[in-house]
């Protein structure tokens, strides 16, 4: 019923705080918020890079033969390679290794410092996938970085859980999926983060659908040398033309991929890459110059 109080929890997960809100009335909104959040924990369990007992991390030993993997690792690297192959390889889920000698090695929950036995000379092109017997083979040493699609994977499945309800929002750290109205009775009002200074520097109305931001403020290096955990595969290190990328898609795995891939393409061939996967997205230059595909304006407030 729109006009109840609405109904949220929160979790942390994937190095965020998590938050799932359903606006109505009814007695199966707690149990559906607790398996909707319950996705970001199984999700890290089967694809954090970062755990030595994930299952992605196990996988990175396993070299040259099929490995049998779960629905939700295949899943998971299925689409990480195909955006691979849409985007020529500007984003490719084979960098953990190189961002781990960059320095993004550390466990967010334990503090530990990741130092797998991969190569990070490799590419998306040395996995291959077995769609029939649901199997992965490493052509080479490496680590698989699913730090751009796990997150929009998990919030995918956790609107599935609460797909039943006329109104929700799933917020994780700010990539979100919401359906229906807010508990203003109006379509959701969502504001994109100014990159460089205090408050938003937009603000987005959507009712069905995930809007995704990718930004080089997120996790930097350090405050000195402008690296962060945004790499393109073709230098070995981070972009510099864009500072923000935001991109709107129908869902959030979709989103999430893609602003990392539009993040490194830049302000000309970004555009052009959304364009091509028939989605919305709005860039912020290293100038503060902002840059949207043709059809970005419908979406702002």
């Amino acid at each position: 019923m729109i006009g109840s109080p609405p109904l949220s929890a929160s979790i942390v997960a994937m190095d965020t705080i998590v938050t799932a809100k359903v606006i109505g009335a009814s007695p199966d909104i707690r149990p559906a918020l607790d398996r909707a959040l319950g996705w970001f924990s199984q999700v890290e369990r089967v694809c954090s890079r970062f755990d030595p007992q994930s299952e992605v991390f196990q996988l990175s030993s396993q070299v040259g033969h099929p490995v049998q993997v779960s629905g939700l690792l295949f899943e998971a690297i299925r689409f990480g390679v195909e955006v691979a192959n849409i985007s020529g390889g500007l984003f490719d889920p084979t960098v953990g290794a190189a961002q781990a000698l960059r320095g993004f090695d550390r466990n967010y929950v334990t503090g530990q410092r990741m130092s797998p036995d991969a190569d990070g000379a490799v590419s998306y092109k040395d996995v291959l996938l077995d769609s029939e017997r649901q199997t992965i083979t490493l052509r080479r040493p490496l680590l698989i970085d699913l730090g751009a699609v796990a997150k929009g994977m998990a919030i995918d499945l956790a609107a599935k859980e609460l797909a039943g309800f006329e109104s929700f929002c799933i917020d994780a750290g700010g990539d979100l999926y919401v359906k229906g109205v807010s508990e203003c009775g109006e379509a959701w009002r969502i504001g994109i983060e100014h990159p460089r200074s205090p408050g938003l520097i937009a603000t987005l109305q959507l009712s069905d659908g995930a809007v995704c931001t990718s930004g080089d403020y997120a996790r930097r290096r350090s405050e000195t040398d402008g690296e962060h955990h945004l790499l393109d595969p073709r230098t070995g290190s981070s972009p510099r033309q864009v500072i923000s990328c935001t991109v709107l898609a129908p869902t959030a795995m979709v989103a999430d991929a893609l602003s990392t891939a539009a993040f490194i393409a830049g302000p000309v061939d970004g555009p052009r890459l959304l364009t091509a996967q028939d989605v919305d997205g709005m860039f912020v230059g290293a100038d503060l110059a902002i840059t949207t595909t043709p059809r970005f304006e419908r979406w702002t407030a």
